[in-house]
């Protein structure tokens, strides 16, 4: 589990609190002799480990004192013989293991081989028992949350607390959470490195970090997810709704043609531990492209109907240990012992090459023969079906035989034993017959006769009364007892010689139980292998390339295994990420373009290619991955009691915190979940924090609709930026996909496209497309009048009356009067005088309306000419600049008769555009608005009214400004 590069025998340091380390410390190395008094001074590193397991899973957790660092691994699933288990303690090496008191056998059985290794070293670790109540998840939730931890800010409130902690630690791990919360009880029991303190000061505790184990590729539960690998949904059958899950469409889904069960358990095993060992990757591939060529595919359709009867071997096994043992249980082990053969014989025909076949014809030795044979030879399976027990076959136990026959021979026997004992009987019993009872024995039946009545009418001389059952009464005689003493009890005497045979059986296989375990593991290998080769022959998947010295992938014309077999057509991609260029691939488009299949297929392609499989695609060379992270979907659930947003900052956390140079990044629309402002900023300070990073940068796919990220230049200029975008086309008002990666950046999301094609109304759409014009060009946003008259109405109509209701709703009521009522009625004449003053209402508003609509207009038309009229003013003051400069002016003219000629034709020119209203020319529109208040003076009338106060026409330079208008035309004409 240590990392490429780092020294054997040290501890590697990580980066910080919340970082993921992909390596196990070490324990501290030996000293030689030179430096022996150096390494005394320092106390030696020591790890204590808390291990949970439970239905198959485990959940770890240590402390190091080496760096005051507690290491959690998620929860991983693990075999019953807790390999995976095993191989932490072989790497780490922990001086105690702390677990529950309350475990299950595997666990028991483990725990006890561990502290019975004599020759473990440098010394077998110490097993410490915590009363079960201590792995509480809530109290281990609470140890947490409440722990004093120093990375954290002591200004951070509980809440911030929490949240930055759900960062680091993966709450939803529930067997890693109840481990820390166990470790942390131990650690403060036992005060480590702290016993000789205060009680107050507790034990050191610097950071918390994840580690992986060696050539495993760290994948978190949201990418499972978001990429589709797993996928449960509930069961179709009524009968399973409850309880029964089945997989729904996904990657596991559709590779999975496993035959049986522990070749699916064995391939989920597979998906959940991607590996970067390529010696294990490349055995995979070459069964698989075995398996692949056209000569060998009947070979594969034999071999996968022999794994077919491979069945669940662990589970007889425990049975047969508890003298458990079923009839079916017999014939399951039997026909998968003779598949294992038939396995056996198959791959000795094949190349020995391969490593797995070779492995197969070796270790399925006799053993597996003679298992066989035994069952084969001492087991009766139509009678033990029959009567539902074990019955041993004829010619096995000469004495089972003998209590056979005469246990068959029985009826007549005793046909004649009940003929003897009629004619010793009363004359007034008509019959009677001998029954043989197991557990009972032999005994004499008679039915009952109507003189019997009472119990005491029963007893009859010379015999034993037993039992009373349906109208017959049953004696002992001394006949039944003399058949006792002679014959016994048939029935349960070979019941209990056959269990004895069973028993001897039973230990027979159990003896040779290494070797059908070994079956099992390399018969659910071949089945996962099988089943792989299966689909990749039928989806036309190709062999990925693995280069170690490459970081990144490099994938050529590469497919969305899962969007290829929903869509008709589907336009493959390339992608390369490797080297130091392009480490960062901003991709833009257009929405529903393909941004998003495309980073899912980067990943799904690298994950198939990290667990052994071959790829949807042309060509595919996987270098060095050490973790995926995605950034795709939220997972939202009201459990998690966090906001989208907050549930995407997590996960983009994650890969800021945890990447390294070999990981892979995928993030795709991160910033949406707020302010437009904030969350571009964010994408932008995260991918600026991994360019910062130059060569170490991660391999980064963020796919955005921010095209301001682009527009701005808020990403540095370099080799590590690449800019993407999907390729489509404009035809008239419909836009087309090409759905094909191509260098560039878009120029529009074209999202309005997007809601049409999802049902939105034109009238929106609409409007959408002219608020967005609106933003670009820069001007206020223009309500809608139809929207600004039906508010406006509302706020009219819609006023309360004391009794707190609308005092009108609408422009009248309509009521219905019985067709008898007279206008003469005082009602009626009421009625329709109220109607009448609600119609002369209505007229009023709508004259108003018509009123305002009139003002809006004459608001457009003045403020269209007052816009006309400054341009022509700037073109005027232009003029006049050329005019002053120009070199054929006339001949000794003085400059200051020039201007006022000018000025005379400009004011001319200003007073015509801006006369009184025609209606009213002796009005003071020019001078005071509708309200009577003064009017803005435009800027030539102050120019002029400057001048009139001083008594006359001045020299432009000499003017006093009044405005920054002002001084801008001052200026420009006093430059002559």
């Amino acid at each position: 589990m240590a990392s490429v590069g780092a020294t054997p025998g040290r501890t590697p340091q990580g980066p910080g609190p919340g970082e993921a380390s992909t390596n196990f410390p070490c324990p501290a190395p030996v000293p030689g002799p030179g430096e022996a008094e150096e390494e005394e001074e320092e106390e030696p590193a020591e790890i204590h480990l808390c291990v949970l397991w439970n239905s198959g899973y485990l959940g770890i957790a240590y402390y190091d004192t080496s760096d005051s660092t507690i290491h959690f691994m998620p929860d991983a699933p693990d075999h019953e013989s807790l390999k995976l288990l095993q191989r932490v303690l072989d790497e780490i090496d922990p001086q105690s293991v702390v677990t529950s008191a309350k475990q299950d056998e595997n666990m028991t059985r483990f725990l006890g081989k561990l502290a019975s290794q004599e020759h473990r070293e440098p010394k077998r670790p110490e097993i410490i028992f915590l009363p079960s109540v201590d792995f509480g998840l809530e109290i281990s939730k609470q140890r947490l949350l409440s722990g004093n931890y120093s990375f954290i800010p002591d200004s951070m409130t509980a809440t911030e607390k929490i949240l930055f902690l759900s960062s680091i630690i993966p709450f939803d791990c529930l067997l890693t959470v109840r481990a820390l919360g166990g470790l942390l009880k131990f650690l403060a029991r036992r005060r480590i490195g702290v016993e000789l303190e205060d009680c107050n000061v507790s034990v050191p505790i610097l950071g918390f970090k994840k580690f992986v184990l060696t050539h495993l590729v760290s994948i978190d539960q949201d990418t499972y997810s978001v990429l589709q690998i797993f996928k449960s949904e509930s069961h179709p059958s009524v009968y399973k709704v409850a309880s029964g899950l089945k997989e729904g469409l996904s990657l596991f889904g559709i590779l999975n043609r496993c035959r049986c069960k522990w070749g699916e358990k064995l391939l989920r095993l597979w998906f959940t531990r991607p590996t970067q060992d390529l010696g294990e990757l490349n055995s995979r591939l070459d069964v698989i492209q075995f398996f692949l060529l056209p000569q060998n595919l009947d070979m594969a359709q034999m071999l996968h109907r022999l794994l077919g009867h491979i069945k669940n071997v662990p589970l007889i096994l425990k049975r047969m240990k508890l003298s458990h043992t079923k009839v079916s249980d017999w014939q399951v082990l039997y026909k998968t012992v003779y598949s294992a053969l038939g396995l056996r014989d198959a791959c000795r025909s094949l190349p020995q090459s391969i490593q797995l076949f070779r492995d197969i014809a070796q270790e399925f030795s006799d053993d597996l023969h003679h298992i066989a044979s035994l069952i084969g030879k001492v087991v009766d399976f139509e009678g033990s079906l029959a009567e539902n027990r074990f019955i041993v076959l004829p010619n096995i136990d000469p004495e089972i035989d003998e209590k056979k026959r005469r246990l068959m021979g029985l009826p007549s026997f005793l046909t004649e034993v009940a003929q003897k004992e009629l004619e010793n009987l009363d004359s007034r019993i008509p019959s009677c017959s001998v029954i043989y009872i197991p557990l009972i024995g032999f005994l004499l039946s008679i039915p009952r006769l109507p003189s019997m009545v009472e119990t005491s009418d029963f007893e009859i001389e010379g015999l034993d009364f037993m039992f009373l059952s349906e109208e017959k009464l049953h004696y002992r005689s001394a006949r039944t007892k003399e058949l006792d003493a002679l014959l016994g009890d048939l029935h349960c005497d070979i019941r209990d010689q056959e269990t004895l045979l069973m028993h001897q059986l039973q230990c027979q296989v159990l003896a040779r139980a290494a070797v059908l375990t070994r079956v099992l593991d390399l018969a659910s290998r071949l089945d996962v292998l099988l089943a792989l080769a299966s689909a990749a022959r039928d989806y036309g998947y190709s062999r990925p390339r693995y280069s170690p010295r490459l970081l990144g992938v490099r994938i050529q014309n590469g497919r969305h295994p899962l969007m290829e077999l929903c869509a008709r057509t589907f336009v493959p991609n390339s992608a390369e990420c490797g080297g130091d260029k392009g480490r960062v691939k901003v991709i833009t488009g257009p929405n529903s373009s393909g941004k998003s299949i495309y980073l899912k297929q980067v990943g799904l392609i690298t994950f198939m290619a990290l667990v052994g499989s071959f790829v949807p695609a042309e060509e595919a060379e996987i270098g060095a991955v050490d973790a995926i992270f995605t950034r795709i979907h939220s997972c939202e659930s009201i459990s998690l009691g966090l906001s989208t947003f907050m549930i995407d900052l997590n996960q983009v956390a994650k890969a800021v915190n945890n990447a390294t140079e070999q990981s892979l990044v995928l993030i795709d629309e991160f910033g949406k979940g707020t302010n437009t402002v904030d969350g571009l900023a964010l994408l932008a300070a995260v991918i600026r924090h991994w360019l910062a990073l130059g060569p170490t940068c991660p391999h980064v796919f963020v796919a955005t609709n921010f095209l301001s990220l682009v527009q701005l230049q808020l990403l540095p200029q370099g080799p590590l930026v690449q800019y993407l975008t999907m390729e489509t086309c404009e035809d008239g008002n419909d836009l087309v996909f090409f759905y094909q990666v191509c260098e560039g950046v878009a120029s529009a999301s074209h999202a309005s496209h997007t809601a049409a094609q999802a049902g939105l109304p034109d009238k929106l759409i609409a409007r959408g497309k002219e608020v967005s014009d609106f933003i670009r060009s820069g001007k206020p946003i223009q309500p809608v009048k139809e929207l600004l008259k039906e508010k406006q109405m509302e706020k009219t109509m819609g006023s309360r009356g004391r009794s707190g209701l609308p005092l009108v709703q609408a422009p009248y009521t309509v009521l219905l009067l019985p067709l008898e009522t007279s206008h003469q009625d005082p009602g009626a004449r009421s009625f329709f005088l109220w109607l009448q003053r609600m119609q002369a209402l209505e007229r009023e508003q709508d004259a108003l309306w018509q009123g305002l609509e009139l003002l809006e207009h004459s608001q457009a038309w003045y403020e269209g000419r007052l816009r006309e009229a400054q341009q022509q003013q700037l073109r005027l003051g232009a003029l006049g600049e050329n005019f002053l400069t120009d070199s054929h002016s006339e001949p000794g003219s003085p400059q200051l008769a020039q201007i006022q000629k000018v000025n005379i034709c400009l004011q001319n020119l200003i007073q015509g555009k801006f006369s009184p209203h025609p209606l009213n020319k002796d009005s003071s529109c020019a001078t005071q608005d509708w309200k009577g208040r003064p009017r803005k003076q435009n800027l030539w009338q102050q120019q002029v009214s400057c001048r009139e106060v001083g008594g006359g026409w001045k020299p432009w330079a000499s003017v006093g400004v009044g405005s920054t208008n002002t001084q801008t035309v001052s200026l420009l004409f006093s430059r002559s």
